[in-house]
């Protein structure tokens, strides 16, 4: 399994990216299903916020709505009106997908949550190891 640590940008990069994809393969293999788009999302976000550095934890609750919208241009009912008909496109996908946005948000950051609750734990068992006294065995301070 990847072990990537994505920067800030890097996680917004690659979430944005792969919905962008997702979506153009939802739209030419099942003809643009907003399902099929929505339960793709879930898997990205999450690998989104698993592979961001801890210094970057709070921005993948951030990019992860970004990204859902970008990915949604390929699919979005454009209705033949040009930049007006494909904006209310976008927003209607939005508002009929919101279930999905939410979801998918709230994954990232339960994950994002759970890794910050981890990191703190440990640097608070560290701080106690080396004010009795000395480090575990095997352990190096930082």
């Amino acid at each position: 399994m990847p072990n990537p640590r994505l920067t800030g940008l890097g996680g917004g990069l690659f979430c944005g990216a792969s919905m962008f994809a997702l979506a153009c393969l939802d739209q030419l293999l099942f003809e643009g299903s907003p399902t099929v788009y929505g339960v793709l999302f879930l898997p990205v976000c999450v690998l989104t916020a698993l592979w961001v550095r801890p210094g970057d934890l709070v921005t993948a609750p951030v990019v992860v709505p970004i990204a859902f919208t970008f990915g949604l241009l390929p699919i979005a009912d454009d209705s033949g009106g040009g930049v007006s008909g494909s904006f209310m496109g976008l927003v209607t996908a939005l508002a009929l997908q919101a279930g999905w946005l939410y979801g998918g948000t709230l994954a990232a950051g339960l994950v994002v949550t759970a890794r910050k609750v981890r990191l703190l734990s440990r640097r608070a068992a560290r701080r106690r190891a080396q004010a009795c006294g000395g480090l575990p065995a095997g352990r190096q301070p930082r």
